[in-house]
């Protein structure tokens, strides 16, 4: 492996708390050009996640499960994440650093619903809640072969137009957020009965669902959110060698990874919903100008409405009602 110090692009990679062929990992990030990677494991990942701290890398990608002490054939133990870190990570969503969450990093954090909502779903090895509901844990299969068929145009799909079939993981579980940008989708049946129970799982009963009920899942594989004012991507196949060797698999990554530190996607992740923001002030209460002083100018006499305002400005709902002028009793 060569240190590329001069590489336009740094990419973090944090991994550990599920296993993984690590030289075919590791392997595909070499063979991407034009860019250099630094790997950290948990727990020390959580050292960087500061403005600071991940100053040096053009984006994250996590490829790892913190939280979680796996202790089959008992429940895992769940961990809460330090307040520094939930400090930093919120930190580094407000100043937009760019994040990609692969495979089995849908399940980190168990116990703190913001890293969930960052994502935009979550991997539940038992049930659990998510903002006060409760949720059945998730349903895993593999390997499995599907085909995956890109939704809409985006960055992140280019080349990918007719879609691609993969021998992978799928996972049987909810989206938790509605305000992402679909990607990818699976034509797969993600019902309960295709699907084994990961609490079965971590009980030492692999490939089994008895006690089990879960609803019908997504059929998403991939999908970009905003974040705060970060752009992110999720891409929920990535579990072996022969994954992190395919070729379409590869463009799709590498598609993400340049898209997620692009200008246009920080510009994505930055805007508004809204056009422009209008403010209506009076003068009685908000001098509008130097000399006008509401302490010695007499407020408007009677109601006097705002100017309407114009439908171009007003990018959701109907016409609100007109603002009252407010005087002195």
């Amino acid at each position: 492996m060569v240190i590329r110090y001069d590489a336009p692009l740094n990419l973090l990679v944090s991994t550990k708390g599920h296993p993984f062929d690590t030289p075919a990992f590791f392997g595909m990030f070499d063979d991407m050009r034009g860019m250099t990677w630094t790997h950290v494991e948990q727990p020390a990942t959580m050292a960087l996640m500061s403005h600071e701290g991940a100053s040096d890398f053009d984006a994250l990608l996590f490829y790892d499960v913190p939280g979680l002490q796996f202790k089959t054939p008992k429940p895992p133990l769940l961990i809460d994440p330090p307040e520094t870190f939930k400090t930093g990570f919120r930190g580094l969503l407000d100043a937009g650093k760019p994040m990609i969450f692969l495979h089995h990093a849908v399940a980190g954090w168990p116990l703190w619903d913001e890293y969930a909502e960052a994502i935009g779903t979550r991997f539940f090895y038992q049930p659990g809640t998510y903002k006060g509901r409760d949720y059945p844990d998730s349903g895993y299969l593999f390997p499995v072969e599907f085909t995956m068929t890109p939704e809409g145009d985006h960055p992140v799909t280019k080349g990918l137009e007719g879609g691609f079939t993969l021998t992978d993981e799928l996972y049987l579980m909810d989206m938790l957020e509605d305000d992402i940008v679909p990607l990818l989708r699976a034509d797969y049946a993600f019902e309960q009965d295709n699907f084994y129970s990961a609490a079965n799982a971590l009980n030492a009963r692999m490939w089994t669902r008895d006690g089990w009920s879960h609803g019908p899942g997504t059929n998403l594989i991939a999908w970009a959110k905003k974040a705060g004012n970060a752009p992110t991507v999720t891409i929920l196949c990535g579990n072996d060698a022969s994954t992190y060797g395919d070729a379409n698999f590869r463009t799709l990554l590498r598609n993400a990874i340049d898209w997620v530190t692009s200008d246009a996607a920080a510009d994505w992740a930055r805007a508004n919903d809204f056009e422009r923001l209008l403010i209506v002030t009076s003068d009685y209460h908000m001098p509008r100008a130097a000399g006008s002083n509401p302490a010695t100018t007499s407020p408007p006499p009677g109601p006097k409405p705002p100017p309407p305002c114009s439908p171009k400005l007003r990018p959701h709902g109907p016409t609100p009602p007109p603002l009252s002028w407010m005087t002195s009793a």
